[in-house]
């Protein structure tokens, strides 16, 4: 039989601009995945999710690069290997945004059906995974270098696998497709129950839940497009440069929604507080703030608030600033829109006006109920009546 490592080296090696590019996509979305889970992980299990698709797209779009630069070469036993992990791409993005938005944990005898055409894909390949070598070069030559020598293989080798591997492309778009239509099916039913978001320039979860499908649509196009125009995995690289595009952009978010860049980050006026003082929390704040109605009068202050609880004013700002991400009077402003938005939708309160209601929830003229509604809403009052009525 012919020797196969003289023909494995005549494997060119090849890098580029578009390598390096790949490369820094793939290095960001791992360094973004370990962050997120050391850091968040353990306590948000959406972000655990989203720290994993994370991590599982960095080893698919490092078996690109891989692929592209010639470095294959080196590990061909591998080549091919993460064609399952690429079904699961899409299902864990529908997964994340399915904890993000309703808030519910992953259940096995639930969501195992998520999982189900990864396996069935990976166990009709394992015939290939166990094939020699030689057959690993020659299905890699086929799709980087074609005008390469092919290695020969035993006789005894079939190919029955083929019959799948063959459809996997396919089978790529028809999951894209399928958990895009799922996640922007779940996206629509939860846009009549957005919370309010804790500040107007930061991105709430339904807002970045939408970019995420975006980014799903525009990723289907592209691979449709490479597929369309390309043989084989030829055309990957593309994917690559767009992954890379979506790790940065990721990054982005976070760091813009980064407490970093807030004053209450520095938070010089706090540093004389007293140990003695560290037992409030923003749980105990939001508790009594409900139990009294503190935000439904118009006179609700900072000196108030601190005088009910028997603290002082630096400590409840600092304990809202830090821990709510807003300052005081944005903190009742959220109560009192919550309160508003649901007696606008209660035949109770059908007798009083908008401005009325506004009134009622402790907002002293009717422009600052509007501006204020609108700034955690993204909606007027009006528009929030007509949008959710008869539900």
């Amino acid at each position: 039989m012919q020797e196969l490592q003289p023909l494995i080296d005549q494997i060119p090696l090849r890098f580029d601009n578009i390598s390096r590019i790949v490369l820094l996509g793939i290095v960001q979305g791992v360094f973004l995945g370990l962050v997120i889970l050391l850091r968040g992980g353990s306590k948000n299990k959406a972000l655990k999710t989203f720290a994993w698709l994370l991590l599982l797209q960095s080893v698919v779009i490092l078996d690109n690069h891989l692929c592209y630069t010639g470095l294959m070469k080196h590990v061909l036993h591998l080549n091919d290997s993460t064609e399952p992990l690429v079904l699961l791409l899409f299902p864990l993005i529908y997964l994340f945004l399915y904890q993000l938005l309703e808030r519910k944990p992953l259940l096995v005898k639930k969501h195992w059906i998520h999982f189900v055409p990864a396996l069935i894909y990976a166990l009709t390949q394992i015939k290939y995974y166990l094939h020699p070598l030689s057959v690993k070069y020659n299905a890699y030559l086929g799709a980087y270098h074609a005008n390469l020598k092919e290695a020969a293989v035993p006789t005894h080798i079939t190919y029955e696998y083929h019959w799948v591997k063959d459809e996997f492309r396919w089978l790529v778009l028809a999951s894209f497709l399928c958990y895009a239509f799922l996640s922007i099916r779940m996206i629509l039913s939860r846009k009549r129950t957005t919370p309010l978001p804790s500040k107007k320039n930061l991105t709430n979860k339904y807002r970045f839940s939408r970019n995420v499908v975006f980014l799903m649509i525009t990723a289907l196009v592209l691979v449709f497009l490479v597929f369309l125009n390309h043989d084989d995995d030829a055309g990957d690289h593309y994917i690559g440069i767009f992954n890379t595009m979506v790790a940065f952009a990721t990054s982005f978010v976070m760091l813009s929604e980064s407490r970093f860049f807030e004053n209450s980050w520095i938070a010089d006026k706090y540093e004389t507080l007293g140990h003695q003082q560290t037992k409030l929390s923003l749980s105990i704040v939001d508790k009594y703030i409900q139990e009294h109605s503190f935000f439904l009068s118009q006179d609700a202050s900072l000196q108030k608030l601190a005088q009910s609880l028997q603290t002082t004013t630096n400590h409840v700002s600092k304990v809202i600033n830090v821990e709510a991400g807003m300052n005081f009077n944005e903190y009742i402003n959220s109560f009192r829109v919550n309160c508003a938005k649901e007696r606008l939708l209660n035949p109770k309160f059908v007798h009083l006006t908008i401005e009325a209601i506004g009134n009622s929830v402790g907002f002293k003229s009717k422009t600052a109920f509007y501006s204020a509604f609108k700034k955690h809403t993204e909606q007027s009052p009006k528009q929030y009546v007509n949008q959710n009525k008869g539900l």
